[in-house]
């Protein structure tokens, strides 16, 4: 009987506490941005990243779509996390200025903002941007393979009403199994390999099955931390 009522016990904690404390992270994330949204405000996302508009979504806000065109391989940073708070920051200043400036906002009734965000992977010690060859995909992919990548995401929150700005970045580590040879080559062959970082995408089907473990934030490193951007803009409204 001890048995049974330890095991009960145990299952008890594993099956039914420890998922709800989950739900109840998940249920009040989702309060804070209805809370944060009945504030009244505009959200603009500076982002075609079919991650990031998933994320925001998750988040429970609404919101438009306004991209930045800029060379990203103009700005350089040696550390990554001040190379992606960088991009981030150029992509926001870009959009502001195609938007007409803060002064476009000034006598708004609601305030707008703006959310920019940039991601790069650090494979032993070096920023890895988005590839740009099937070669240099191939290098990046199977150097994953049974080992592990460092992820850096920034996001910056811009108040164009008040000018107001708030950045800051985040970090992950995704541990691998190897890779199996035909998966590398069909990654390498999908295109979306060449819109992310690393070219390295969590959710990618062909992927996921040979992920071991992801030590941080999983938003952070499909492109959006979560925390900051939900804590950037309380404070900048």
């Amino acid at each position: 009987m001890v048995v049974k009522h330890s095991l009960w016990v145990f299952l008890l904690i594993v099956f039914v506490i420890f998922p709800s404390s989950l739900f109840r992270k998940e249920e009040e994330e989702t309060r804070m941005a209805t809370k944060v949204m009945e504030r009244g405000f505009k959200l603009i996302l500076g982002s075609q990243s079919m991650a990031r508009k998933k994320i925001l979504g998750e988040m429970g806000y609404d919101f438009t779509i306004v991209t930045a065109d800029i060379d990203e391989k103009a700005i350089r940073r040696d550390n990554p996390q001040d190379l992606v708070v960088a991009l981030a920051q150029a992509k926001a200043d870009e959009i502001i200025s195609k938007l007409g400036g803060h002064s476009q906002f000034a006598q708004d009734p609601r305030p707008t903002l703006l959310i920019t965000a940039d991601t790069v992977v650090v494979y032993k010690g070096i920023i890895r941007e988005k590839p740009t060859s099937k070669e240099e995909a191939r290098q990046f992919i199977e150097g994953y393979s049974g080992s592990h990548g460092g992820v850096v995401g920034s996001v910056i929150v811009s108040n164009l009403k008040t000018g107001v700005q708030r950045a800051g970045w985040d970090k992950a580590e995704v541990y691998f199994q190897e890779i199996p040879a035909k998966v590398i080559d069909d990654l390498v062959d999908d295109s979306i390999t060449f819109k992310v970082a690393g070219g390295l995408t969590l959710e990618h089907p062909l992927i996921s099955p040979f992920i071991d473990t992801v030590v941080g934030g999983v938003d952070t490193v499909m492109g959006l931390p979560k925390e900051l951007t939900a804590k950037f803009i309380t404070d900048v409204l």
